[in-house]
């Protein structure tokens, strides 16, 4: 019983004595070329998303500067207009010059105009 369950076994190598394996391995072709195209980064660049969405947010505080230096010819010159012109400021800062020039240039206006000429009226 002792004899049966430690039998001597022999090392077999197959792959290498099997002929079958041999030419099956011969005839196979495997593609290792790599491809001729340029690579291409796919990535963006991470400060050209930053500057593309500072310049978007400025684009809105611009916007929002110039409607409130606008809205402040018509009602709360002083109170309005000053928020105009602070949110004009910052708009300037991240980007939009133009909105931003616009709306401290209509802002001060509002200012000058609530506090010196409409008393008189």
């Amino acid at each position: 019983m002792a004899d049966e369950r430690h039998r001597d076994r022999e090392e077999i190598d197959v792959y290498y004595d099997n002929p079958e394996i041999l030419d099956r391995d011969q005839e196979f072709n495997e593609e290792t070329a790599a491809e001729i195209a340029a690579p291409v980064n796919v990535s963006r660049d991470f400060e050209e998303d930053a500057a593309e969405e500072s310049t978007t947010s400025g684009r809105v505080l611009g916007y929002s500067a110039l409607a409130l230096s606008i809205l402040s010819l018509f009602i709360l010159p002083v109170i309005m207009g000053a928020a105009g012109i602070v949110l004009g400021f910052v708009a300037r800062r991240r980007g939009a010059e133009t909105l931003g020039a616009w709306a401290i240039g209509i802002g001060a206006v509002s200012i000058i105009v609530g506090l010196f000429v409409l008393p008189f009226f």
